[in-house]
């Protein structure tokens, strides 16, 4: 899973990047200090695998892991060439989906690029700018596609999409907007359009702000976004970089004096999980304990074919017990088997959150 951090200069994206991946990507209080996307992985965290592995005495635990990107701020005229424009977008194209970081919080010693704070001109500025490229974009594809699909009646359902998406992106809507069936969107996933990425907003409000949950600029991002849909996240990067320099333990305790219930990294990457649609299986053993991510709605023989190719190929059944059941148990799969808590599912079975999984196949 790869989330671009956009936004306009100077908001707080290469702070917040260093702080949830570690990275030391130069963060400074000027407009355009990241050029280049700095790219960090970050493991998603899940108590349910230490847990497991404590039970099972494994090796080593091995995480879901998502890469975060941090791309260069964007600029009113982007679209155009300003800025780094057609750079920035370009960066844009290659990740799943967007995290739009917002200033949200007034200090009169860091300087917004529009010369005040206004989260919602913000959102409105980089929205256009990225509904006019994928306008370009689409005035480019389209006559051209045309001609092909004349001479290549296979192309028609192909065509029908693109025309879809432009008369979307002439009523100046994102094309996420369209709420395209799972066909549609193979259709376009070649293209990248940036508008139909899905995208989730992060208000990066002051420390005090986060703890009283008060914040009139994060009630206007809700209201505007309360219109389209997306989800709205609350983060104090300066929090997130003193949380960076801590300990699991002593991250815990800091939380909870604060009476705060997770951390930045955390909402993000639940909102990320839900936003695309993402859920985990587990599988434990003495060799590993795993998180393996899939979309909702997979089948189990292509759960199995996330681990290899081979298993899936292979498959002959699927055996699955719940988490809570198995830690109840004491993690031992044999035991969940003597007690009658094994499930044998098929291939066409519908994977769910927690399942931990043993599949059975043939070489």
């Amino acid at each position: 899973m790869k989330l671009g951090i956009v936004g306009l200069p100077n908001v707080g994206k290469s702070t917040l990047f260093n702080a949830i991946t570690n990275n030391k990507a130069d963060a400074q209080n000027y407009p355009f200090c990241t050029i280049d996307p700095n790219v960090g992985a970050v493991n998603v965290p899940d108590e349910r695998l230490d847990v497991l592995s404590k039970l099972n005495n494994s090796k080593k635990i091995v995480p879901a892991v998502i890469e975060f990107y941090d791309i260069a701020g964007l600029v009113r005229g982007a679209s155009k060439g300003e800025g780094l424009g057609n750079k920035f977008l370009s960066h844009i194209r290659s990740v799943d989906a967007i995290v739009h970081v917002l200033r949200a919080f007034d200090d009169e010693n860091i300087v917004h690029v529009d010369g005040s704070v206004d989260p919602v001109r913000d959102i409105e500025t980089i929205d256009t700018e990225l509904l006019l490229a994928d306008m370009q974009m689409i005035e480019n594809i389209l006559p051209k596609f045309e001609k092909q699909a004349r001479a290549d009646k296979s192309l028609k359902s192909e065509l029908e999409v693109l025309e879809k998406v432009n008369e979307c992106l002439n009523n100046t809507k994102p094309v996420r907007s369209l709420g395209l069936n799972e066909d549609e969107k193979k259709v376009l996933a070649g293209y990248q359009f940036l508008t139909a990425k899905p995208l989730i907003y992060v208000a990066n409000v002051s420390y005090d702000d986060l703890v009283s949950g008060d914040n009139k600029y994060v009630d206007a991002i809700r209201e505007y976004a309360s219109n389209t849909g997306e989800e709205v996240l609350t983060v104090s990067v300066k929090i997130e970089e003193e949380l960076s320099e801590l300990s699991n333990d002593e991250k815990k305790e800091f939380l909870s004096e604060m009476g705060l219930k997770e951390s930045g990294l955390d909402k993000l990457v639940k909102a990320s999980y839900k936003t695309l649609g993402l859920m985990s299986f587990l599988t434990t053993g003495e060799q590993e304990t795993r998180a393996w991510t899939i979309k909702q709605n997979t089948r189990a023989q292509d759960a199995a074919g996330k681990i290899h190719s081979d298993i899936a190929r292979g498959f002959i059944r699927a055996e699955i017990v719940n988490y809570d059941t198995l830690v109840e148990l004491g993690g031992s799969l044999v035991k969940a088997r003597e007690e009658g808590k094994v499930r044998l599912e098929g291939k066409d079975y519908i994977m769910q959150e927690g399942d931990v999984v043993l599949f059975r196949f043939n070489v």
